[in-house]
Parts: C-alpha cells; structure tokens; sequence
C-alpha cells in the first residue's frame, strides 16, 4: 500500500473535500482523483462516497489503520534524520500542562530551551515525528505503574516524578471542609472531563466536557461549581479559587514521565539528565 496514496486519503477523509484537499496536499484536484482511484483499486472496494464525500465502512475501517500506520512512517523519518544532523544547540522540549512543576522548572537553563506545551496525548508523537526533542507527560496511574501511552515509535521512557492528588472543590461543596477525601465518598459526584489536561478518576459521571490547556480556566470552573476536578496536591493547592482536598486511601498518583528518542546527543540529552536526575521513578 502506497503511504502517498494513503496520506491522500486521510487528508480527503478529515477535510470530507477533494478540492480541499488538493489545497492543502498542493496537488491539483485532478492528481487527489487519481490517488483515491488507486488506492480503491489496490484494495478492490470503494473507500470514499462522492457526494457527500465520507468514509465507506471499508474506509473507516482503512482510517483506523492509517493514522498509526503513517505516524510510524514520519516517526522513522525523524529517527533517521537526528542521527545524520549536528547535536543541535537548542532543545525544544513539549510539555502537558500539568507537568510544569518545581523539577521542571529547576532543570531548565536560562536559556536555549523552548517549551511547546500540548494536550498530554499529543505529546509523545510530537517527540517521534521530530517535531521536539524531548517531552514531558503526565497523568493517573496506580503508584510504581508506567503511564498508558500509545504506541507511537521506539521512545525511551523514563519516570520523572509521582504525586499525590487532591480533589478541587468550590468552597460551598458539602466535602470542602474535610481533611481528606476518598473516592468513594464522591461516588454520585460530577466532573469536569479535560482530556487535554487531566483525566477524571475512573467510571466516573461528566458534567461538563472542557477541550484545552488553559489549567487557570479549569480551576475556575471547578471553583464556580461546573464539576470537580482531580488535580495534582501541588496543583490544587495553587489554585486562585475553590478548596484543595487530599485524597487518601488509593493507590492512584499523578505520574510524569520523560520521553526521548532513541538517539539524543548535546543539549538534548544534558537537558534529560538534569529532568531525571535523583528521581526513583523508572518506567
């Protein structure tokens, strides 16, 4: 199976145009005609309908392999490259939200370091695609456990750091003047679901759905009374509004990890050293 042909296809697919799609792949639309006839004939089954354009079941099917398919593809291209260029002088390190904390920040130089921050699941193929040199991510894990990541390219993982959590509440909740909480006195609780910031704790109920990195806007919402939030202790204690409550009695922290490619050399790799310098964590 062509990778052109099937970058084609998912670049029609997500834009559900032809034209479209010609525009941002710069072919002409005649040449994205070409490349979808291809590849339905390779396959021998329609993968797009015209009119509207939308995926076939076949095509979602197709869809479903090719997003990992040419994430790996451009995650080998990238590994390639860092071994024929220079060692470079600058680290572009991506970051999630909630993994900018005290190690962090006392690990970064004064200067030469540009920090992307991102959504947690993009992270690691923005680290395999080349796209940064190295990454930082987060999120809940049972204590000791690796983080779930996805399977984007061969990346060394290396645990950072593990903290304690804590629920943020708005100051009228009837749980907000308790020492510590656990999740089971919140078992009809509502939360605010930020998959680009942090998961609410398992098979719990959405109040409401907040797409973003912005942590000072989920605080508030929290602190306004929109949902609950679980947050790091560190985290939640900063919070400008709402009340912070430690969690007891569960085996869940907040987990950072360091990502890296295979072969990291210069700055990059000084920069990997001084984020996992003393921690106890491994992957």
């Amino acid at each position: 199976m062509d990778p052109h042909l099937l970058r084609t296809f998912t670049t029609v697919a997500r834009l559900a145009s032809f034209s479209a799609a010609a525009r941002e792949l710069g072919y002409t639309q005649s040449a994205v005609s070409q490349h979808i006839a291809a590849l339905e004939g390779d396959l021998r089954t329609d993968l797009l309908t015209r009119r509207p354009v939308a995926p076939t079941p076949a095509g979602a099917r197709l869809l479903e392999h090719a997003g990992p398919l040419l994430l790996r593809l451009d995650a080998a291209r990238a590994d390639v490259l860092r071994l024929a260029a220079a060692p470079p002088g600058r680290v572009t390190l991506a970051v999630s939200p909630l993994s900018v904390g005290p190690r962090l920040l006392a690990a970064l130089p004064a200067s030469g370091v540009a920090l992307r921050v991102l959504p947690a699941a993009e992270v690691p193929a923005a680290v395999a695609t080349g796209g940064c040199d190295l990454g930082l991510v987060d999120g809940l894990a049972a204590a000791s456990d690796p983080l779930r990541l996805p399977d984007v390219a061969p990346l060394t993982v290396t645990g950072v750091a593990e903290d304690p959590l804590a629920v943020l509440l708005p100051a009228g909740h009837p749980c907000a003047e308790r020492a510590e909480l656990r999740l089971d006195d919140l078992a009809d609780a509502r939360w605010i679901h930020a998959p680009d910031i942090v998961a609410p704790p398992p098979g719990s109920r959405t109040a409401l759905r907040y797409r973003g990195t912005d942590l000072h806007g989920l605080c508030a919402l929290a602190a306004a009374g929109h949902g609950l939030v679980l947050l790091p202790l560190r985290v939640a204690r900063t919070a400008a509004a709402g009340v912070a409550v430690p969690l007891a009695a569960t085996r869940l922290v907040h987990r950072s990890e360091l990502l890296a490619p295979g072969t990291t050399t210069g700055a990059a790799a000084a920069l990997a050293l001084r984020l996992t310098a003393g921690s106890p964590y491994g992957t």
